[in-house]
């Protein structure tokens, strides 16, 4: 497929769809985790009287997807995790222009420059180790070290996982091509034989000690303690430096079809994303994301999102994912 690089099968599997039976509906094209929507959707549903109809699938499929439906894309919404995925149609020109009253709610550097999507969660990239494998004084403190050949054989790597790109755009940009090529065959060597498909297999193996050290957004780390139970947990979390490449924030995002046929309805559905309502929803759930709005806090013991130090990479700036699937290619890590 052309622009982004599907990652999983490309049928459509609707997962929801119920709801308040006011007579109008929409349909949510989902990449972001079913825990989130679900609870989001429900609590849209019962204020609004709108029924959403739900399609999940890997964002980058829901992209392509929509690239290939054209002006006749069923879907109304859709809600990243990432946002490539929306920059991508973005530049594609397949967004409905956003009313500033959607917009101002959330903090503008959370937002399209250009008006087409708005932020709604966040992530964050971090270390997960096993310390009965690898001490807290041998971790690296960049991403870059993951390269360096005292990593042979204790690294764990998901370069197929949509939030793995952002971290190779990061060094992209830190570092230029060539250093980035570099890198990643570093990191390729290291992960042989522990190159996993997603980060929830990361966490797993690095919790269970089948290998010593991975990259992952911090709310995988969380989601695992919550299934097995905190006296389960042998993997621990932290962070790379500060504004290390590797210290990425992945921002969830939602956007308006250009060809949707129930715009109004759709546009509330995404400015209901942004209520301190929903915010709520997201920092008290078993998302385990940040939500974006300052005045909403995480139930669990997380950093505060004020107090990380991440790379200063934009949004704007990590673009569309493009470059950074082309370099993977070029290693063969996809």
């Amino acid at each position: 497929m052309s622009g982004l690089v599907a990652l999983a099968a490309a049928g459509l599997a609707a997962c929801g769809g119920s709801g308040g039976g006011g007579g109008a509906t929409i349909t949510l094209y989902n990449g972001q985790h079913v825990q989130t929507t679900d609870a989001l959707v429900q609590a849209f549903e019962a204020q609004t009287g709108i029924d959403v109809l739900v399609h999940t699938d890997d964002e980058s499929v829901l992209a392509d997807q929509i690239v290939t439906e054209g002006g006749r894309s069923p879907a109304d919404v859709l809600f990243t995790e990432n946002t490539p995925a929306l920059a991508y149609l973005q530049n594609k020109h397949l967004l409905a222009h956003l009313d500033t009253s959607v917009r101002t709610t959330t903090e503008a550097r959370y937002n399209s420059a250009q008006g087409d999507w708005v932020g709604i969660s966040a992530r964050v990239g971090v270390i997960v180790y096993n310390p009965a494998l690898l001490k807290a004084s041998d971790l690296p403190t960049s991403v870059l070290q993951l390269a360096e050949p005292r990593y042979r054989g204790l690294l764990a790597l998901a370069p197929g996982e949509t939030d793995f790109q952002p971290i190779v755009t990061s060094v992209l940009r830190a570092k230029g091509k060539a250093a980035t090529v570099a890198w990643l065959e570093g990191m390729k060597a290291n992960a042989a034989g522990h190159i996993y498909p997603d980060n929830e297999t990361i966490v797993s193996e690095v919790n269970r000690g089948q290998v010593a050290i991975g990259v992952i957004n911090q709310y995988y780390w969380y989601r695992l303690r919550a299934e097995i139970g905190a006296s389960a947990m042998h993997a621990v979390i932290t962070t790379f430096a500060p504004r290390d490449p590797g210290y990425v924030i992945d921002v969830s995002g939602a956007a308006v079809l250009a060809s949707s046929q129930h715009r109004a309805d759709a546009t509330r559905f995404v400015q209901f994303l942004t209520t301190k309502k929903a915010q709520e929803i997201i920092g008290h759930g078993d998302s385990f994301e940040y939500p974006i709005d300052a005045g909403v806090m995480t139930a669990a013991p997380e950093t505060p999102f004020s107090r990380l130090r991440p790379n200063s990479i934009t949004l704007s700036q990590l673009g569309d994912g493009a470059a950074a699937v082309a370099l993977l290619l070029e290693v063969q890590l996809l």
